[in-house]
């Protein structure tokens, strides 16, 4: 397998030459994509109305990073209807195939072109208004904010990775409680874009799907003024619960482990939760799309992950997190009548005890993290079951509750921590 080089820069000559073209820029947003055909264009053109729409008397481009898609992509990219006085750029950046390059290659454009505020937005979203658009760079251009997270209303069934790990999680460790840290649309100011490039992280994780955690993560811990903004539906390409995971879960777990150990500091202490204000008010109703789940499968994965991985869970979780699975399993497998539920209090400490063995692990860190994977089945399944007759108003209180006892077994965690580092 050949070694992949590294680039000192994401761009490609012929971007340096559109840059000396245009000179400079106020607003900048950035779109990375890989095989997105079928939504491209109506991104570029809803982000093209709201540039036109919100800020008509400045400068304006729009920058769509490619990954080297095999579709028609770049081409539903450039034929999108967008006002004629903004720049449009469509381009295949360099380095380490994966969004967080992509991105590399929107911070370094918008630091070329001395952009004043920066927004990107996923290149899959069917939810998309160019009031989005205003919501995400408002607040960069007028200095209430340097990074700009995303508010949504979601399914029940999206965003699993979100609500059952990196919300949780990232809310326990710092105390911020912000609601989507890897939603993937963000506005940053050129400061902080700045600090990102610098940052020695481009041949990691980060720089595939790890690229949203650790942009969220890094801006609450590095003292950046931190909103979020209401953006409605996120209506997107999202996938049954049980679905192949394919490399996202483990780049995205593997990112918030690894971002543990570089802000120690600001977790390994008791820390009262900060609400993160949520700058616009929410109105109205938000039709979101139905999603299935694949309870079957869920299933499956826990049951025949555990059996696979059992002698290593035995190592790395404690004897009486490890005795409670056990009995979970059992219960599944016999198919009880009243089957054990999988709750949120031993998920929580399954992922803690992983968090900690993985700042000691210096071995293979990316197989600990695979083997998280169908415990995370097995919680995901029970929480699924609770919530199916629920609304989805109703399940966001269950992933809210979780949030608290993630926070209450934080102690749990520092307690383990100290134990295996003393």
């Amino acid at each position: 397998m050949g070694v992949i080089k590294k680039y000192e820069s994401a761009l490609r000559e012929n971007v340096h030459m559109w840059i000396n073209k245009i000179k400079t820029i106020d607003v900048l947003v950035g779109i990375p994509c890989y095989n997105s055909e079928d939504t491209i264009g109506y991104v570029v053109e809803q982000t093209g109305k709201g540039l036109a729409k919100f800020f008509p008397d400045y400068k304006c481009a729009v920058f769509i990073s490619d990954g080297g898609s095999l579709d028609d992509t770049r081409e539903r990219a450039y034929e999108a209807p967008i006002p004629p006085n903004i720049e449009r750029r469509v381009t295949i950046y360099r380095g380490i195939p994966g969004k967080g390059t992509s991105l590399r290659a929107v911070f370094e454009v918008a630091l070329l072109l001395q952009a004043k505020a920066i927004a990107v937005f996923d290149s899959d979203l069917k939810s998309i208004t160019p009031e989005w658009v205003n919501l995400l760079v408002k607040p960069i251009l007028d200095g209430s904010a340097e990074f700009v997270a995303p508010f949504y209303k979601r399914h029940k069934f999206d965003g699993t990775i979100t609500n059952h790990i990196v919300y949780p999680m990232t809310r326990a460790l710092y105390g911020k409680d912000i609601r989507q840290p890897i939603g993937g649309d963000f506005g940053l100011s050129p400061k902080l874009a700045e600090f990102y490039i610098k940052e020695d992280v481009w041949d990691t994780d980060v720089a595939r799907f790890g690229i949203d955690i650790w942009m969220t993560t890094c801006a609450i811990n590095e003292g950046y003024n931190v909103v979020q903004a209401y953006l409605g539906a996120k209506i997107h390409g999202a996938k049954d619960p049980g679905s192949d995971l394919g490399p996202m879960f483990q780049q995205v777990v593997s990112t918030l482990f690894y971002l543990m150990g570089k802000y120690e500091s600001k977790w390994n202490r008791e820390t009262p939760l900060q609400p993160i204000p949520i700058i616009n008010s929410i109105e109205g109703n938000v039709e979101l799309e139905p999603i299935k789940v694949n309870l079957k499968k869920l299933y499956t994965e826990f049951i025949e992950g555990f059996n696979h991985f059992k002698p290593m869970y035995k190592h790395i979780l404690s004897s009486e997190n490890m005795e409670k699975l056990e009995k979970i399993h059992r219960s599944w497998e016999l198919n009880e009548k009243k089957t054990e539920e999988f709750d949120a209090d031993l998920w929580s400490k399954i992922l803690y005890d992983f968090a900690v063995i993985y700042q000691l692990w210096q071995r293979n860190r990316r197989r600990l993290v695979d083997i998280i994977t169908p415990l995370y089945f097995g919680r995901t399944k029970s929480y699924c079951e609770q919530v199916m007759d629920m609304s989805n108003e109703e399940a966001e209180e269950v992933i809210q509750e979780q949030a608290r006892v993630f926070e209450k077994n934080k102690s749990y965690l520092i307690d383990r921590f100290s134990m295996w580092t003393e």
